[in-house]
C-alpha cells in the first residue's frame, strides 16, 4: 500500500512538471524573451538610420562657443529632417582632423560639414572624401582648394573686417597705433584682417600697424602673444582680433598689464563679448556679428539639396548682422547668439 501511494505521488509530480514545461513553451511575453526583444529594437534603429542620410561635422575646435553653436544648429536641422549626424572635435589640430575624417568615411557618411583647422593642409582629406564619394559642404572658413568642395556656406568675412575698421576710424579720428592678432591657417580670419586693413588705409589720419602675431585662433596663445607685444609697444591704441575668442584673450592681456585705454575689436558677436559691451569699463569696443545659427540651418538646407539631386548655389553667404557696440548691444541681448 505504501509503495502504491509513493507511485501515485511520483506520477503527480511528473505531470506537474510536464504541465509547467508546456505552459512555458507557449509564453511569448517580453519578460520571457528579453534577448529577442532587444535584437528587434536594434534592428529597428538600424533600419531607421538606413532610411536617412548620414552626415559628418568637423569644426575647428569644439571648445570655441561659436563652433558649439554652429554644430547645435546643424544637428537640430539634420535630426529634425530624419537624418543622423556624427560630430568629431579636432581640437585645433590639423592632423587629428585628418584622421577623424578618415574615421567618418569608414563610418559611411554621405556628406560632411567641414571647417578646416588649416585651409591648406586639409587638401589630402578633401581628395580622400572625393574618392569616397562623400559630398563636401565647406562651412564658415574656406579651404584653399575650392574645386574639391560641392558648396560653401559662410559670412562675408571681408565685410566684417571692414566694419571693424570703419568703427575704429569713427572712434579714433586722430589715428593711432594698431596691433593685429590673426591666424593665417584660417582663411575666414585672413579675409577679416584684409577687410580691416583696407578700411583703415582710407582714413584721413593714418593708423600705424606696429605688429601682427599669429595666435592659432586660441585663447591661451592670444593672451601670451598680446602681453609680449604690448610690453614692447605700450602706446598701442587698438587691437584688431580675428575672432571673439582672440579678443577675449587680448582683453585678458590688457587687464593683466593695466592698460585701460586700449580698445579691442573682434568678429562673431558672441555672448561673452556682448556681456562685456554691457559694462561701462570694458576695453571691448565692438564685434562684427555673425549668425552661426543661420549659417548652420543654411548648410543643412544646401547639404540636403545636394544629396537629393536638387538645385543649389555653390557659394552661399549669410549676411553679417551688424556691428555690435555699447550703443546697440541691448537690441541683441547677451544671453545667446543672434
Amino acid at each position: 500500500m505504501k509503495n502504491r501511494k509513493i507511485k501515485v505521488l511520483l506520477a503527480l509530480v511528473v505531470m506537474g512538471i510536464m504541465m509547467l514545461s508546456g505552459c512555458k513553451k507557449q509564453v511569448g511575453t517580453p519578460e520571457d524573451n528579453p534577448v529577442q526583444e532587444e535584437d528587434t529594437e536594434e534592428t529597428d534603429e538600424e533600419e531607421a538610420e538606413e532610411e536617412g542620410y548620414k552626415f559628418g561635422f568637423s569644426g575647428i575646435n569644439m571648445e570655441n562657443p561659436y563652433f558649439i553653436t554652429l554644430e547645435n544648429a546643424i544637428r537640430e536641422s539634420v535630426t529634425s529632417s530624419g537624418n543622423t549626424l556624427i560630430t568629431e572635435d579636432p581640437e585645433g589640430d590639423a592632423q587629428k582632423q585628418a584622421s577623424q575624417i578618415t574615421e567618418m568615411i569608414e563610418a559611411g557618411i554621405d556628406a560632411i560639414f567641414l571647417s578646416p583647422v588649416n585651409w591648406e593642409e586639409i587638401t589630402p582629406s578633401l581628395q580622400e572624401l572625393q574618392e569616397a564619394d562623400v559630398r563636401i559642404i565647406n562651412v564658415d572658413t574656406q579651404v584653399k582648394e575650392m574645386d574639391y568642395v560641392d558648396a560653401y556656406v559662410g559670412s562675408d568675412n571681408e565685410a566684417a573686417g571692414r566694419m571693424c575698421g570703419e568703427a575704429l576710424i569713427e572712434k579714433c579720428p586722430d589715428g593711432g597705433k594698431v596691433l593685429i592678432l590673426e591666424c593665417p591657417t584660417q582663411n575666414s580670419i585672413n579675409e577679416r584682417i584684409t577687410g580691416f586693413e583696407e578700411a583703415i588705409s582710407k582714413a584721413e589720419v593714418g593708423f600705424e600697424i606696429v605688429a601682427r602675431e599669429n595666435t592659432d585662433g586660441k585663447f591661451e596663445k592670444s593672451v601670451e602673444v598680446a602681453q609680449n607685444i604690448l610690453k614692447e609697444h605700450t602706446d598701442v591704441t587698438a587691437i584688431m582680433c580675428g575672432n571673439d575668442q582672440i579678443a577675449v584673450g587680448a582683453q585678458t592681456a590688457v587687464n593683466l598689464l593695466g592698460m585701460e585705454d586700449v580698445i579691442i575689436y573682434g568678429v562673431d558677436g558672441s555672448p561673452d563679448i556682448k556681456k562685456e559691451l554691457e559694462k561701462s569699463d570694458t576695453q571691448i569696443a565692438g564685434t562684427a556679428a555673425q549668425s552661426p545659427i543661420n549659417m548652420g540651418k543654411k548648410a543643412v538646407e544646401v547639404g540636403l539639396a545636394i544629396l537629393n539631386g536638387e538645385e543649389y548655389e555653390k557659394e552661399n553667404y549669410v549676411e553679417i548682422i551688424d556691428m555690435i557696440t555699447k550703443d546697440n548691444v541691448e537690441m541683441y541681448g547677451a544671453d545667446g547668439w543672434q
